[in-house]
């Protein structure tokens, strides 16, 4: 049986993760993995240099345990698959890669939401990296939402939602695409309804991780 094993840098996105892979994967074994201080520490200057040997930590540990796979669920640290894969020795993905070919695919003009200010240069950065890969050079604009993160991180998702909605929808006016730049945002698109895509990286990461984990066995 598969084993794939999820590293999170917040326990707002074990949910919706947890599901969204047991119907993409029935048969596979799942595993999380968090540390909820990475996020906050990549924006300490003493401390931001620890966190690719804990990515790499984290990851060794879910070897150990048998995973198969792992995907990083966090944007901020995303970057650090492909060189925690080739330390390790396994497949690492990354959560937020088929949301930035989705988004890069959909128009010229692309405009990033997020609610830290953290996660806005590696998800511009994805992006310009998969534009590069398809041949294409998309305009790329980036956002961080006010108040979005302490409220959700203190339980309040209703206003988090309506934050990052009202932020959808001023975003959607002048873009081709909308680009959600966390997990933990994915809800929020439910509440809007406006004429260009609102992209979350929830369910096109788990339909790449599917397609990864199918193409391994055969």
């Amino acid at each position: 049986m598969t084993r794939v094993a999820f590293v999170h840098t917040g326990a707002v996105v074990i949910g919706p993760v947890a599901d969204r892979a047991r119907a993409a994967l029935p048969d596979a074994t799942f595993v999380n993995y968090l540390d909820d201080r990475i996020v906050a520490d990549l924006g300490d200057a003493g401390l931001a240099a620890s966190v690719p040997d804990r990515v790499e930590d984290l990851v060794r540990a879910a070897q150990s345990a048998g995973a198969d796979v792992v995907m990083l669920t966090c944007s901020s640290i995303s970057h650090l698959a492909a060189p925690t894969a080739a330390k390790v020795g396994i497949p690492v993905l990354r959560i937020d890669e088929a949301m930035a070919d989705a988004a890069t695919a959909a128009g010229s003009r692309i405009t990033v939401l997020a609610t830290l200010a953290t996660t806005c240069t590696p998800t511009v950065g994805l992006l310009r990296e998969r534009a590069a890969l398809a041949g294409r050079d998309p305009e790329i604009v980036a956002h961080v939402i006010d108040g979005a993160f302490a409220a959700v991180a203190s339980g309040d998702r209703d206003t988090h939602d309506r934050l990052v909605a009202d932020a959808i929808e001023r975003a959607a006016a002048h873009s081709d695409v909308v680009v959600l730049a966390q997990a933990s945002m994915a809800t929020a698109a439910e509440r809007v309804s406006v004429g260009v895509p609102v992209l979350t990286s929830i369910a096109p990461g788990i339909e790449r991780l599917a397609a990864t984990v199918g193409g391994a066995g055969r």
